[in-house]
């Protein structure tokens, strides 16, 4: 199954200079617990590099997250802000990497105004949320001014759902929260990230209710992957709903343990492509 071109739709930036950023932040006292950049290797020099890597692990397109880490302890942002470089790699490889933009939701008026020129101007594809260095919930009334402009738009919302690595709370995440967005905003395309582990149970259950609801494997390498949600990802039913992403963990090593699911290849291209195409419209 390695061979079916798959789309990444969790892909941070590892550039060279994005990754030292998040280094710096690591070395914060307390900041961040994770060490998630020891699994994301050396980062690319540039986008020339990143393409080759790319095309040496059969993807065919990356979402590349604008990442809005923000800092529960400090309250300021830490990694840098890549809408630019994520602008320009869209135009000089188009249909090898699209945008997700990010929204601030302690600035709600710029928050969306930067939301909309990402989406109408840049072309990016969606909005990709990490919400708990904020210490609110996903379904907090700072976010519904956000939900009320994609489901307009017409572009998917994904968001980190489960427990947080880094040194913030993670209640904050708990996957159920999606049940009253989609209640709220039954147009609205949303993508619950990181299997939402441990509440991976919460995640099947609102993917499986909601017909714009979808979970994303991102930041699980597959030998990892709950087995409830294996399972469901075989099912009729949800093999429509699963999205593969990578969440910068080594394309090789997943392409490695997807073919050792023993899934079939009308499954597989359901997770690794066809679905995100069909959620993230991408032709």
């Amino acid at each position: 199954m390695s061979q079916i071109k798959s789309v990444d739709t969790l892909f941070p930036l590892l550039l060279k200079k994005w990754k030292q950023s998040w280094v710096e932040a690591t070395n914060s006292p307390g900041e961040l617990k994770c060490k998630v950049e020891l699994a994301w290797g050396d980062g690319y020099d540039d986008g020339e590099a990143l393409i080759k890597a790319m095309d040496a692990a059969n993807v065919e397109c990356v979402l590349a997250t604008d990442l809005l880490a923000w800092s529960y302890r400090r309250q300021k942002r830490f990694a840098l802000d890549l809408t630019e470089d994520i602008t320009a790699l869209s135009k000089k490889y188009p249909g090898r990497v699209y945008g997700l933009a990010d929204y601030d939701p302690n600035d709600i008026r710029a928050g969306l105004k930067k939301v909309e020129e990402d989406v109408t101007k840049r072309g990016f594809k969606g909005v990709y949320l990490h919400i708990y260095g904020y210490d609110i919930p996903l379904d907090h009334r700072k976010m519904y001014p956000l939900y009320a402009m994609c489901e307009g738009l017409g572009v998917t919302v994904s968001m980190q759902v489960g427990h947080v690595l880094e040194a913030m709370p993670s209640e904050h995440g708990r996957p159920i929260q999606l049940d009253r967005i989609a209640c709220d905003f039954p147009q609205l395309k949303l993508v619950g990230t990181h299997t939402g582990w441990p509440w991976v149970d919460e995640m099947i259950a609102v993917t499986t209710k909601w017909p714009n609801v979808f979970v994303s494997l991102s930041a699980w390498l597959p030998k990892y992957i709950s087995p409830a949600l294996l399972q469901y990802l075989k099912s009729r039913a949800g093999r429509e709903k699963v999205l593969f992403g990578s969440n910068g963990l080594s394309w090789e090593r997943y392409n490695q343990q997807f073919d050792e699911l023993g899934m079939d290849e009308d499954t597989a291209k359901k997770v690794l492509r066809d679905n995100a195409k069909r959620v993230f419209n991408l032709g």
